[in-house]
């Protein structure tokens, strides 16, 4: 007989704190918890203890017992590159987030949260598939320059989980496949994962692309982006809110939100399709040139993200790339039930913990 696991998910977001409470597969209780002005407007480092209080009166609020809890899973943040799968979290982990090593963002709080809480309650705290995971080949990490190479940021723990929902839609293990698989967001990235590891992919955090997203640029013209960088006009640091959050979709349409552009589809459906016409073509674009680095060797397509919403934009998409294999749709972007689903494969001893190290 199975044995039910109760897992307590932690997704940190800039003004709250996202938790999930699942046994296996099945979520109990879901909510996002607010912080106030004062929270927010400190040092994200700072922000653990008040977070961690607002989680932990909420789950005894709902009546929830503690001691039936198993794991805590908090999402993972900008740690030192490591290869996919789901870690038990450890004092170097905390360690390096802490001390920012890798850099500054509100999820390195996750695996903090989780951490604190774990010890609380004397369970274990696990992260799963972070935005680091590396597993490039080195050939697809030169560029042009010998003493630059490109990065492996991405939407690791999404494309993984839709990889094995499209794997088992195909009653077949996602280590088995070889799949293309692009997510859509305020960021974009597309990979190509072969046997289970995403062997190359661009960088979504930086913005590197082709690929135009909600927010960012992509990849521009390399003479016009050093007469940007030197016309005086901009600080490097405006530069980087430019390309990095201000660009793509948003400059386009001259909107802030994604509710702007769900108000604009509905309104002012022609503006938004000469800019989604834009954005799949790109995308496909990518998909192709992944589709290479698979040696044309492609089981299936998935498109995944918030921005896969969108219909006609996920036609533009599959009508350029249908030749090469069939194109599935994973709309939206279910960050809670990947952590727990990572977490309870290790608990059910389908996959081995990984130690980061």
């Amino acid at each position: 007989m199975n044995k039910d696991f109760r897992i307590l998910v932690i997704n940190p977001l800039v003004d709250g704190t996202h938790i999930a409470l699942f046994e296996n597969n099945h979520c109990l209780f879901e909510k996002l918890l607010p912080l106030e002005n004062i929270i927010i407007n400190t040092d994200l480092l700072s922000q653990v203890n008040n977070r961690k209080s607002i989680i932990v009166d909420t789950i005894l609020s709902i009546g929830i017992d503690i001691i039936s809890v198993n794991a805590i899973c908090g999402r993972g943040g900008l740690l030192q590159p490591i290869e996919g799968g789901t870690y038990l979290i450890n004092q170097k982990m905390v360690d390096d987030l802490r001390e920012e090593k890798n850099g500054k963002h509100v999820s390195n709080l996750g695996a903090l949260l989780a951490n604190a809480i774990a010890e609380d309650w004397n369970v274990d705290a696990y992260i799963v598939d972070p935005v680091v995971v590396d597993e490039m080949l080195d050939i697809a990490k030169k560029t042009g320059i010998p003493s630059i190479e490109r990065k492996s940021i991405f939407h690791a723990l999404n494309q993984k989980a839709v990889g094995r929902s499209l794997a088992a839609s195909l009653n077949a293990n996602y280590h088995d496949l070889c799949l293309v698989i692009a997510h859509m967001g305020g960021g974009l990235t597309v990979g190509a994962h072969q046997y289970g590891r995403v062997i190359d992919v661009n960088n979504g955090f930086d913005g590197d692309g082709p690929p135009l997203s909600f927010e960012r640029a992509g990849s521009l013209p390399n003479k016009d982006l050093i007469e940007l960088c030197f016309n005086g006009c901009k600080s490097k640091e405006q530069l980087q809110t430019e390309t990095i959050y201000q660009s793509g979709i948003k400059a386009y349409l001259n909107i802030e939100r994604r509710v702007e552009l769900d108000l604009l589809w509905r309104t002012k459906s022609d503006e938004v399709k000469k800019v989604f016409d834009i954005v799949g073509y790109q995308v496909a674009k990518e998909i192709g040139k992944m589709s290479t680095v698979l040696s044309g060797n492609v089981n299936a397509i998935a498109i995944t993200g918030d921005l896969a919403t969108y219909d006609y934009l996920n036609q533009q998409i599959i009508q350029q790339v249908s030749w090469i294999a069939d194109t599935y749709v994973f709309p939206g972007e279910n960050v809670m039930l990947a952590l727990a689903q990572g977490t309870l494969r290790v608990l059910q001893g389908m996959e081995e913990v990984k130690f980061y190290e």
